[in-house]
């Protein structure tokens, strides 16, 4: 398996209490996902967020309908909680979603250990544009949630690492 790593950052005048409970809203990730994958969030709500919990999507990629079930395999509030692929489109989806104080704002860390079947041709081709663009759409997103111009923010572009990464 070839676990490939996306890293992004994109700091927000909010505080850290802000933005974390902004995240631990499960349904907010529908209004941070481009409407070109027609996500939507299958769980009953409220969804309780703690290690453990189940969460089911449906998207469709590329048009072919995909369900999705990730579980929260950490929660730190306000600091940090990960979710990892249960069922879905990858052989392995293992997202960190991080959180601390930052320049009287709150800097959100998105790092993601994944891989996928169907080799380096469709990574370059399909997956790794199709990340760059939910990231990209997610950032400019917060950025209207968040009240901050395009040109404010310290962030960085989606950009996967190009080499296989060790997991812990």
């Amino acid at each position: 398996m070839n676990v490939r790593q996306l890293n992004t950052q994109l700091w927000v005048p909010q505080s850290l209490k802000t933005v974390f409970a902004f995240f631990a809203d499960a349904t907010n990730l529908e209004t941070l996902t481009p409407p070109w994958l027609n996500f939507k969030v299958l769980s009953p709500q409220p969804i309780e967020m703690k290690p453990g919990t189940l969460i089911d999507y449906q998207l469709k990629l590329h048009g072919i309908p995909v369900r999705w079930q990730s579980e929260i395999s950490a929660w730190n509030p306000p600091y940090a909680f990960i979710d990892e692929q249960v069922k879905g489109p990858y052989q392995l989806w293992h997202h960190r979603h991080l959180f601390r104080e930052h320049e009287g704002g709150t800097l959100v860390c998105d790092q993601i250990d994944y891989a996928h079947l169907g080799g380096n041709w469709v990574h370059r081709y399909f997956v790794e544009p199709d990340l760059k663009k939910i990231f990209n759409f997610r950032h400019e997103k917060l950025r209207e949630i968040f009240t901050i111009s395009s040109s404010e923010g310290a962030d960085s572009p989606a950009e996967p690492a190009t080499q296989g990464h060790a997991l812990p």
